[in-house]
Parts: C-alpha cells; structure tokens; sequence
C-alpha cells in the first residue's frame, strides 16, 4: 500500500543556485556566463537564465492578497474582468450611436467616443449619441478634441437627468494640458495656471461621478514615440502626480482627484516585460498617492484604512492600448500575432480596459472586417481561454515577480529625476524628457537597421510578392510632428519602427512600375551547406528592399552560373560559397560578370585580398541591412 504522507519531492537532495550556474559554466565549456546568458534589455535591466524562490524572497509586496494595498497584485480580489473597448469615430451623433449599439451587441463592453470638436454641442447632441446605451452597463469613454469642458457639463447633467445611479456610471473623458504640451509642445490654453485652473473645476463638474475619470494621463505616447518601458512608466508616473499635485493646490482633496485620473498605457511586444510593467505601475502609483496622505471620501463602503489614510485611493486605473510603434504596413497580417500576444500582456498584468487596434489602423481607416477581427481577439481571451477568472494569473511567477520589482525600480529612479528637474512640466521644457526618448529611439532604430531587433515581414522573411500601390500615402512613413506655433518646448515625434524599411521598399515598388523590378541573382556553388545558408541569407536580405531574388541550384562552374546570371538581365549578382573557395571563385566570377553589381555573401577571412582585386560589395550579419539597401538603390537610380 502506498503512503500518502510521503512529498513526492523528499526522495531528491536540495540544489542550490551555484550548483544550477555551476552546471551551467560547465555546459559553456569555457564561453562567458554573463555574455551568453545574461539578456541585458534597452531599459539597463540585466536578466538572468533562471530565478528561484530565494530571489523573490525579499518582496514585501507578495505577503499581501488581490485588491490589497500596493495593488501590484490588482485592484480587485474577485476576478481578472476587463473592459472590451472599441473606439467610434463622431462625425454625427446619431450615426455613432447606431454603430456604438451594433458593436455593444456584438460583445464590446467599453466605447470609446471620438469627437473632433464638441463646443458648439448641445444637449440635444448628447441624447442622441447615448440613445438606448444603458450606461452601468458599459463603459463610455471621450476623446475630445476640443470642447471638453462643454461636453463633460452636458454628459453630466444627461446623466442627472436620467434614471442612472450616478455612482454607477463607468467611463471617461481625456482631459489633460500635458498631453497638449508633449505632442505639440504647447499647452491647451494660454497658460500653465489656465490649464491647472481648468483642471480644477472638470474635476469638480464631474464629483458627482464617482467612477467616472477625468484626468488622462497618456502614457502611451512616449512608447509609440519610442521610449522604453521603464521611460514609459516614468514619464507617465510623472505626468499623473503632476496633475495630482496642480489638483490639489488648486483645492480638490487627494483623494478625490486621485481617483479621477485614468492612465492609458501602451503594450508592446515584450511579452513578459509589459505584464511586469502594468503590475509595476500600480504599486507605484499606489506609493505616490499614499504620499498625500488621502483621506477617505467614500461613503458606505469598505475601504483600506491605515492611520487614517485611504488606501484605495491608490488604485490606478489602467488602460491598455496595443501599441503602435511595433506595427508594419507591409505584410499587415502579421500585425494580428503583434496585437493577440499585446492583449495577453495586458490581461495577464491585470488591466482595467483593453484596446486591441485593428492590424491595419498604421495605413488606412480601420475597415468593419477590421475592427471585428480586432474585438474577436478579445472575446477569444474571455469566452474561451478563461483569462478573466484567474485574479493576478501572474503570481508565483519568480521571473515576473523579479521583473516587476527591477521594471518598478529602474522606473522610479528614472521618475526621481524628473522629480529633481521640477516634475513633468519644467523636465519637458528642459529637453530632458526629449532627450531620453531620443537616446533610447536611435538605439532602437540601428538595432532594426541592422537586424539585432527582428521586425517580421519587414526586415526579416519578407514576403517576397508584395507591392503597395504608387498612390500610397508616403507620410506614414515619416515621423508624425504637430508642432504648434506657439510651442515653448519640442514636442514628441509618434513613429513606428519599421519605417525606415517600409519606405525603402516602397521606393522599389514605386521604380518597379515603370522599370521593373531589379533582380538579384544568387550564383550558388562549392560546398552545399555553405552555398544553401549563404544564398538563404542573401535572398532573406535583398527581398526586404523588394528586389525580384533568383536563388538557383547548385552551379557546376563559375562560367555556368555567370552566363545563366547574364540571362536573367539581373543587376546584382551574389556569389555563395565557402570562406575558403571565395578566394578563387570570387574573383573569376568578378571578373567574367563586367559591370553587374557583384556581391559576396560573408565575411570571408580572404576579404582583404578580394578587395584588392577590386571586390567592393559584401553582405554578412554584421552589416547595417538598411544603409546597404540604401546605397544599392543608390546604385541602381531608385530614388
């Protein structure tokens, strides 16, 4: 009979972490721990090959449950629910209300509306555009333009009117002079103390409200200009105590103002590290908040108390957007595994509402396939994989939990500093905040230039057939800047990665109309192994300007693959061989091409003596793939 009492584990002696690293060490067989194992991030965090139960030890954070103070773990101890958002763009009240309720129907529990002017709008607008919207039901959100101050008077006084619990009216609007101030580099109004005026008395038109925000803190603009994720979250933290602060100068209570403010948080393609960045983020927000000594303002309720001081005014609300930096024109689909790991990211680090944008938001309106595919992507999660259940999925996790707690330090150091400059206003006036960006922007451009960072379909696996239209829209190419006339500070650029690459290629698609497209002929010959890798690579690398490549069998002779390459009528030609037969090969076939743009594919030992006899061109994975693709379209006239 078996004991039941017995640990499954007992029978197995303890292994410390230097027997798992000195295992390792031996595996390396001499190569460096640190420069093999050792991922070290853009954010300056270095992550190691394995975490144990000793390296999250020391995280006070962890003795606390889902929905308890710093709130790293959540904001709610019941379940993992989020908000399904889908914004609607208003040009006409009553045909955004027709879309909003088709979408409602259709399993989207937040709306997002989009107004480019609401000044001029009266009550009358309003009705229309929340018709039969049952609004404790769902969330409604406003992105106003201008006239805000107008439209949040009037959804106030709708909302009075109507049969609502006004304490159950869920939603809110984006209100906010930094925002103004980091994109266009000028402030909404005509100054500072207008703005933080202004701020003051939304927040006391909408008091009544209790869980409608707003003050938005767009976090999400410094991720889509660039940023890292620990800069993300700092700038944000920055901009959101600096609305805390004006507020309460300007006499609202810490609490009150403190729960009014909604931040809205991009999530990118770091799986792990956005999860941990969403946990990291409450926790210290939950600490800045603490910092003003709140006192409570809520009524009937069970608040978390401490010394007097309300807890739960700490609790942030999050909403994650998927985000753009990230995102391609060419090969668009693959923009939909972009958004679908994104939105776990979001869920897993516990978000309050989530925007999945649909895969072709970069190049063109959203179209209603879309924007159905974009809010499929989130039904999916909640209706069959069951990820609204689970509170904090991410607990126990010693590689998330290490990351929160570095992502959450890097960021506070990082929101110290700005702190010393005078907080966000007097940082961005500074260039500071600029300035990071930037830094951490040119990184991560020569990082996709020269292959480091993977854009997939772009500057890796390209798909070979694709051909955007001549007519198309070169501007989304370039780097988005709205400046004003009357900025007092540089503003942020919106950008995307890729589009460098992207208008690389579209030149091609462009020369390719009325020239054709240029070929690139790999002669492949020598040892197979090598011949295969090397014409793979090759193609792989002049497929992501657009160039027609012609990959071949294995040639018998230099002269046989020289006259098929002169066939062909192909401009560039790319030798792919062995390091030791180039030093023979190489040259003949030069020699014999003329004046074909002749390409070696490597870096062989022999380089030098290649360049001797005239050999210019070579290709490897040292190279800078955009700047060389650059200066063969030089090459070939492509302007």
């Amino acid at each position: 009979m078996s004991n039941k009492n017995t640990k499954l584990f007992e029978a197995f002696p303890p292994t410390s972490t230097e027997d798992w690293k000195n295992k390792i060490v031996a595996d390396l067989k001499g190569a460096d721990y640190d420069k093999k194992m050792v991922w070290r991030t853009n954010e300056g965090i270095a992550v190691q090959p394995f975490y144990r139960l000793e390296d999250v030890e020391k995280l006070s954070y962890l003795d606390v449950t889902p929905g308890q103070f710093p709130f790293t773990r959540g904001t709610c101890g019941c379940d993992n629910s989020w908000y399904i958002r889908q914004d609607v763009k208003v040009t006409n009240p009553a045909e955004a209300n027709k879309k909003a309720l088709e979408i409602v129907c259709k399993g989207i529990t937040s709306i997002g509306f989009t107004i480019e002017d609401s000044s001029k709008w009266t009550a009358s607008d309003v009705a229309s555009l929340l018709k039969d919207i049952h609004l404790p039901a769902v969330e409604v959100n406003f992105n106003i333009g201008c006239g805000k101050s107008n439209l949040l008077k009037l959804f106030v006084d709708y909302v009075k009117a109507s049969s609502f619990d006004v304490c159950e009216i869920r939603g809110s609007i984006n209100i906010g002079y930094l925002t103004g101030l980091t994109l266009k580099g000028a402030y909404c109004h005509d100054s500072e103390a207008t703005c933080t005026k202004s701020l003051a008395e939304n927040l006391s038109i909408a008091k009544d409200l209790c869980k409608f925000k707003v003050v938005l803190v767009k976090g999400d603009i410094f991720q889509n200009s660039g940023s890292n994720i620990t800069q993300e979250l700092a700038f944000a933290l920055a901009m959101g105590e600096e609305y805390l602060n004006q507020a309460v100068e300007n006499g609202i209570k810490p609490a009150c103002a403190a729960k009014k403010i909604k931040f809205d948080i991009a999530v990118g393609g770091n799986y792990f590290f956005e999860i941990a960045k969403i946990r990291a983020a409450r926790m210290l927000w939950a600490k800045i908040v603490e910092a003003y000594k709140p006192e409570c303002t809520c009524k009937n309720c069970e608040c978390e108390t401490e010394k007097g001081i309300c807890k739960c005014a700490g609790k942030m609300n999050v909403h994650a957007i998927t985000s753009t930096w990230n995102k391609t024109v060419y090969d668009p689909h693959v923009n939909l595994l972009r958004t679908q790991t994104e939105a776990m990211s979001a869920v897993l680090g516990g978000a309050n509402s989530i925007t999945v944008l649909p895969f072709n938001v970069a190049y063109e309106q959203p179209t209603e396939f879309s924007e159905r595919i974009a809010r499929n992507q989130q039904i999916l999660l909640k209706e069959e994989a069951y990820m609204d259940k689970i509170v904090d999925p991410a607990a126990g996790s010693y590689y998330i939990e290490q990351l929160t707690d570095m992502v959450a330090e890097k960021a506070w150091s990082l929101f110290l500093e700005v702190q010393d400059k005078g907080g966000y206003s007097a940082a961005f006036k500074a260039g500071f905040i600029q300035d990071k960006i930037k830094a951490t922007l040119a990184d991560a451009e020569k990082a996709i230039a020269t292959r480091r960072s993977s854009v997939l379909g772009t500057n890796q696996f390209p798909n070979f057939n694709e051909m955007l239209d001549e007519k198309f829209d070169t501007t989304i190419f370039n780097k988005q800047n709205q400046k004003s006339n009357k900025a007092i500070a540089e503003p942020l650029q919106i950008c995307r990665g890729a589009q460098a690459f992207e208008l690389l290629r579209f030149k091609t698609d462009k020369f390719a109309k009325t020239n054709g497209r240029p070929k690139v002929f790999m002669i492949t010959i020598g040892n197979i192994t090598m011949q295969k890798a090397r014409s793979l690579f090759a193609c792989n690398f002049f497929a992501c300007a657009g160039f027609q490549v012609v990959d071949n069998s294995s040639f018998k002779s230099i002269d046989e693959g020289v006259a098929a390459a002169k066939a062909s009528g192909a401009k560039i030609v790319v030798i792919c061989s062995s390091d030791d037969e180039y030093a023979v090969l190489a040259p003949e076939a030069f020699e014999k091409l003329g004046s074909t743009i002749f390409v070696v594919a490597g870096a062989p030992t022999c380089t030098e003596e290649l360049k001797a006899k005239g050999i210019q061109n070579f290709i490897s994975v040292k190279s800078n793939v955009l700047e060389t693709l650059q200066q063969y379209q030089t090459l070939l006239g492509i302007k």
